[in-house]
């Protein structure tokens, strides 16, 4: 080959290997353009309900698990059945409870792990409500035909693992039926079972969102994954999938504990029961309250996630008292706050504001919400290089006054305006938002007319959490004595508030990092106390994240009153920290700044790991 020749082939070869290089690009565009397109409704909707139903609610035990971790033998668990009547289900009473909650979609059980299919499933040794519970019914289609009616999205769990199957391996936690390498048939019977299923609810329900479970019996490969895929997009390309089929999803599903630290992901959705059971449990009293879940589903807006939350009917279809008492109690925040829930993104980081926010898709709205009501109406924001064109009130048509000083800002709200949940104000822009880099904040202590006590105090914390405590080279004890020679510098309330609150002042180091407590905080000098800064008047309990230590004791700083926490969703099989919600006597508030120590077990553990799926329940 000539040298002319040579250099047509290599520069035919460059040319095919660049429009390769070239087509695959533009299909990976394409691709991505479609599954943006296909997610933005579930990235919009923000708050979804979940409903575990089935038989396991006749005696209130643990849905599928009772009989898997041998409580109760599978025998008498499957008795169940007799019980399970539906007497009462009225599919439409619960879409217009869910919908009335702001809940924009809704996933319902459609098998779990126990393997009692709720609809007319075809497939062969299959159980049924229809043919063997004292329902006699179809339960599924009445319950999907009403969301579609009412505009509502439509999700569909599906367990992958069926226990009570003759040709599933595993059957409980100490006995499995075979291994999948010697009886392959018995495998591919299991797989050509569950794949009718998911056909059926697929050209039946003609779902929007496929909710899995169970996928940590298998790998992607045994499951069939791919071919599961193909499947489901077939009968709807649009159709959203959630992780758990090995990843091959598309969202992720933290679980009960609220993310510490944002998820990675551009779409997530935390799944989270509302007392400490999926399914119906009669004894399970440990509801939370409607602010809790409030805070919670502001928390996930925040992050740019959803909150996917879980009721549990009985087994007569009538939905518990106190559920609907705090789905109503949802309802009266959601429809009050709409546009500060729906089509927002994540928001600003902390360092701004010290509560949550979110903006609107184009940047130019922030949303704040304060769950707690500032002493004297004032809230700060720092940091804030763009002009606010407006301030007001979400809810009403109530303007607010405002005054921008440099970069920071202060809003002035009537105390009647204060929600008694959450509290959202927009601020709108003529631009996409603009933040100042963040700045180490210093607290000088030497007199300056221009501050009022309040903005000192604040200012103080403020440094302290940034790790620049200003009494460290002070004459301040532990006690509050020493600062004598300084009394001068301060006023009289700011003097007492000083010498009060001393302990969480001296020697203290930089407070926690984002995420575990959404205000100020300090460390104490051996790492085993948590100073936390709690400004003006809660509306609720305070709440603390991502804690792995055992407390040991809470107090109010400088005063001595004692508080018992509630700790909520600490799985004792998981790792995963409960969130600890403190409350605080509202005549022990310091109209200042309140001071709370956490006394811990040892030395400050926190968790800031990925929440993931439930795997192990014990």
């Amino acid at each position: 080959m000539n040298k002319k020749t040579l250099l047509s082939v290599l520069f035919l070869c460059l040319s095919m290997t660049a429009s390769k290089a070239q087509d695959n690009s533009s299909k990976e565009k394409t691709n991505a353009t479609a599954n943006t397109k296909k997610m933005e409704w579930f990235k919009d909707a923000k708050l979804g309900i979940f409903i575990h139903w089935g038989v396991y609610s006749v005696n209130g035990i643990a849905e599928s698990w009772a009989f898997f971790n041998n409580y109760i033998n599978h025998d008498n668990y499957m008795k169940q059945l007799d019980g399970f009547n539906a007497a009462n289900y009225q599919p439409e009473e619960w879409v217009k409870l869910i919908k009335e909650s702001g809940a924009k979609y809704s996933v319902i059980t459609t098998k779990h792990h126990d393997g009692v299919s709720l609809w007319d499933t075809k497939a062969p040794n299959a159980t049924t409500t229809i043919k063997h519970s004292a329902a006699k019914k179809d339960l599924i289609t009445p319950f999907v035909k009403a969301l579609k009616a009412s505009g509502l999205k439509t999700g569909l769990y599906f367990s992958l693992p069926d226990w009570s199957y003759g040709d599933y391996d595993v059957f409980t936690r100490e006995h499995k039926r075979y291994q999948l390498k010697a009886e392959p048939k018995r495998w591919n019977t299991f797989l050509s079972y569950y794949q009718q299923q998911l056909n059926e609810l697929s050209a039946n329900f003609k779902p929007d969102l496929i909710w899995f479970d169970g996928d940590w019996e298998h790998n992607g490969e045994e499951w069939q994954a791919q071919r599961v895929l193909k499947n489901l997009r077939s009968y709807n390309s649009d159709i959203i999938i959630n992780s758990r089929l090995n990843h091959h999803g598309d969202y992720e599903t933290p679980e009960q504990g609220i993310p510490v630290v944002k998820p990675a992901g551009d779409y997530w959705e935390l799944c989270y029961t509302i007392n400490d059971s999926w399914g119906y449990q009669p004894y399970d009293n440990k509801y939370k309250s409607p602010n809790m879940i409030i805070r919670t589903l502001v928390d996930c807006i925040s992050m740019g996630g959803n909150l996917l939350l879980d009721i549990g009917p009985k087994a007569d279809g009538t939905i518990p008292e106190q559920q609907v008492k705090v789905l109503k109690g949802l309802a009266r925040w959601t429809s009050k706050h709409g546009e500060a829930i729906y089509g927002t993104r994540s928001g600003i980081p902390t360092e701004h504001f010290n509560g949550k926010t979110s903006l609107s898709k184009d940047k130019k709205t922030l949303y704040l919400y304060a769950d707690w009501v500032p002493y004297g109406g004032v809230f700060n924001l720092n940091g804030l290089l763009s002009d606010v064109q407006s301030a007001r009130i979400v809810g009403s048509n109530q303007l607010l006054t405002y005054k921008k000083e440099g970069n920071n800002l202060s809003l002035h709200i009537p105390l009647n305006a204060a929600d008694q949940d959450v509290t959202v104000i927009a601020l709108q822009f003529n631009e996409p938002i603009r933040l100042a880099e963040k700045t180490t904040i210093i607290a000088s202590l030497s007199p300056q007319k221009e501050r009022s006590e309040k903005q000192l105090i604040a200012q103080i914390s403020a440094a302290i959490h940034d790790g620049n405590n200003p009494f460290v080279n002070t004459k301040l004890t532990v006690d509050g004595l020493g600062l004598e020679t300084e009394k001068k510098n301060f006023s009289p309330e700011t003097y007492n508030w000083i010498t009060k609150n001393s302990e969480s002042l001296y020697k203290t180091t930089k407070g926690l990092p984002e995420g575990h407590y959404q205000g100020k905080s300090a460390i104490s000098a051996d790492k085993q106390t948590l100073f936390l800064f709690v400004e003006g008047k809660p509306t609720g309990p305070i709440a603390l994240k991502g804690i792995k230590n055992k407390i040991s004791r809470i107090r109010i700083v400088g005063e001595g009153t004692m508080m018992e926490p509630e700790i909520y969703n600490k799985l004792y099989w998981s790792a995963v920290p409960g969130i600890v919600y403190i409350p605080i006597p509202e005549d022990r508030l310091d109209k200042s700044l309140t001071v709370i120590a956490v006394l811990l077990d040892g030395p400050v553990d926190l968790y800031r790991e990925k929440v993931g799926a439930i795997e192990s329940n014990l």
